[in-house]
């Protein structure tokens, strides 16, 4: 679902003047937004510092899984909030994992800035398997006698998005540019004759899991419909602006509307969803030998590169995880977009994204660092 899905209310003008005036349906929820701002405000302790621009990565439906427990005067133990894993889309806890692997480079970023490097200890009791547990995702270790270089993608943090609109298919991506975006990892491409079959795919995905009762309702649970409901949960799926709002007060948009999949609401979203995601000027993806949680966290280190230089050049990113998810509605196209992208053996293709020129969109709302922060033990 994206911020587009408004027109599938079939709203007008009219709930402007049925609620008797504009501040309702142009209200906005900004205190959902402000770790973005507050992320430029530098703190003492640099652990704090490096975690306020974590928070800020890209993560699976927004869940902000983290939690995080300082240690003493220089550790940190991460670990997953159990709650805010994706049982049905994500069963083996994939996705979530990757999103920490976005998590811990970004608090490197932000630990690089100062001159202070992070020793990282990935999951120091093992790894969970086959989903994760309450056992630590990563210790931390900041400081010590190695001095860390300036990241030059640090600026891009507060900036990085991941955008859901529809993208600019005429112009085209220079393939140097995607190899800039690439650098840390990945493969890409931007001819039109290779997106084809994939991005078939993708859309087969897609399709299958808006078909797909639990799958979709997975999504649907974490819709946060208006100011109201984005500022008393800063995460999930936000969908906001004037016409969401008159939609509200005029009782024309709801999760219940969103959640009936016979209701015009469901079918226009569903052809919206399908033109927004269906535009593909170019894609790249990120494959890993093997499906470890270590591999799993090396994806979403490259991953959150890519985006962040993606960030820097004036292009828009976009995941497509629909197709690499693990539930049986969508394991023909995971198998064929596999094949397509020349995974052979135990090879995994973890991240597939589209990348090209969109419209400027906002962020995604977040929970104050605060939120997920564990007190210090003696």
């Amino acid at each position: 679902m994206n911020r587009r899905m408004v027109l599938a209310a079939g709203l007008g003008g009219t709930g402007l003047v049925a609620v008797g005036g504009i501040w309702r349906v142009t209200r906005m929820p900004d205190g959902a937004f402000e770790p973005w701002v507050a992320a430029g405000n530098e703190v003492q302790d640099v652990r704090l510092d490096a975690f306020r621009h974590a928070i800020l990565a890209p993560n699976p439906h927004n869940r902000q899984p983290w939690l995080i427990e300082l240690v003493g005067q220089d550790e940190a133990i991460v670990s997953c909030d159990l709650e805010k894993r994706l049982p049905v889309t994500d069963p083996f806890d994939r996705q979530i994992t990757i999103g920490f692997g976005a998590f811990l480079e970004v608090a490197r970023i932000a630990a690089a800035q100062r001159g202070i490097a992070i020793e990282v200890d990935l999951f120091p009791q093992g790894e969970a398997q086959p989903r994760l547990d309450r056992t630590p995702v990563a210790r931390l270790r900041f400081g010590g006698q190695e001095i860390a270089n300036p990241d030059p993608l640090f600026d891009a943090i507060v900036h990085r998005r991941s955008n859901k609109e529809a993208y600019d298919t005429a112009r085209v991506v220079e393939p140097a540019l995607l190899d800039d975006i690439l650098k840390s990892g990945g493969e890409g491409t931007a001819e039109s004759a290779r997106i084809g079959p994939i991005k078939d795919e993708i859309l087969s995905s897609i399709n299958a899991e808006l078909a797909t009762r639990d799958a979709y309702m997975e999504s649907v649970d974490l819709m946060r419909i208006g100011h109201e409901e984005v500022a008393a949960n800063p995460d999930g799926i936000d969908l906001t602006g004037p016409m969401i709002e008159a939609g509200i007060v005029t009782g024309q948009i709801s999760c219940e509307q969103l959640a009936d999949m016979q209701s015009n609401a469901y079918k226009i979203g569903v052809e919206q969803t399908n033109e927004t995601h269906g535009s593909v000027p170019s894609l790249i993806w990120i494959k890993t030998p093997s499906n470890t949680r270590a591999d799993q966290i090396e994806a979403g280190r490259q991953y959150v590169r890519a985006n962040l230089r993606a960030t820097q050049l004036g292009l828009s990113m976009h995941p497509m995880s629909q197709s690499l998810q693990e539930y049986s509605e969508v394991a023909d196209s995971c198998r064929a977009v596999h094949e397509l992208l020349g995974a052979s053996g135990e090879e995994r293709i973890q991240m597939l994204a589209r990348v090209g020129y969109g419209p400027r969109t906002g962020p995604s709302p977040r929970w104050p660092i605060d939120t997920f922060v564990i007190p210090q033990t003696s």
